[in-house]
C-alpha cells in the first residue's frame, strides 16, 4: 500500500470512530432518540457498573495509552520518507546520496577550531539549506591568543569544511570572545 492510502485509511478510520462517539455522546446526553435505553444492552452496563471505581479508572488508561498510539501513529504518517532531520544530504553522480548527521559535521569542525592555538572552546552550529548552509562559529579564546593567527586557522578550517561538505556557507558568523575563567 502507498503512503497515501495508508493516510486515507488512517483518516476514514479516524472519521469513522469521531462519528461513532459523537451519535454516541448524542444518545447518551438525550439529543438523539432513544436515549433512555442503554446502547450495549443490560449485561455490559450491569458489569459497568459492578465494577465502579476501577471500571472508570481502566477506561481512562484504556483512553491516553490510545491516544498515545494514536498520536505516534499520526507523527508516522506525516513524516517524510526522504527526509531526515539534522542531517546533510548530496544526491551522488550516480543516482545514490550520501546523508551525514549535522552532529557528525559541527564536531568536526569544533574539533579542528580547538586545534588553533589559543583557542579553548568552541561551537557551531548549521542552519538553512542543504546547497548553502548558514555556519555560525563561536570561539573563546586565552587572553593571550594572537587574534590574528586565530582568524587565519578560523578561515583554514571553514575552507576544509567548504571542501569536505562539498558546498560553500552561505553565511558565515564568528564570534570570538576571550575567556578569562581559565578553563
Amino acid at each position: 500500500m502507498s503512503n497515501a492510502a495508508h493516510r486515507l485509511l488512517w483518516t476514514v478510520l479516524a472519521l469513522l470512530l469521531v462519528a461513532g462517539g459523537g451519535t454516541a455522546l448524542a444518545v447518551g446526553s438525550g439529543r438523539l432518540p432513544g436515549g433512555d435505553n442503554p446502547l450495549l444492552g443490560a449485561a455490559p452496563v450491569t458489569w459497568w457498573r459492578a465494577g465502579a471505581p476501577w471500571s472508570a479508572l481502566a477506561a481512562a488508561v484504556g483512553g491516553v495509552l490510545l491516544a498515545l498510539v494514536g498520536w505516534r501513529l499520526l507523527v508516522a504518517g506525516l513524516r517524510v520518507p526522504d527526509r531526515l532531520s539534522g542531517t546533510l544530504a548530496h544526491p551522488g553522480d550516480r543516482g545514490g546520496r550520501t546523508r551525514v548527521a549535522g552532529a557528525v559535521l559541527t564536531g568536526a569542525l569544533e574539533r579542528d577550531l580547538l586545534r588553533t592555538p589559543g583557542t579553548r572552546r568552541a561551537r557551531v552550529v548549521l542552519t538553512g539549506p542543504v546547497t548553502g548552509p548558514d555556519v555560525w562559529v563561536e570561539v573563546h579564546l586565552a587572553p593571550s591568543a594572537d587574534l590574528a593567527a586565530v582568524r587565519d586557522q578560523v578561515d583554514a578550517a571553514v575552507r576544509r569544511f567548504a571542501a569536505t561538505v562539498g558546498c560553500r556557507p552561505a553565511h558565515l558568523d564568528v564570534t570570538a570572545l576571550l575567556d578569562e575563567t581559565g578553563r
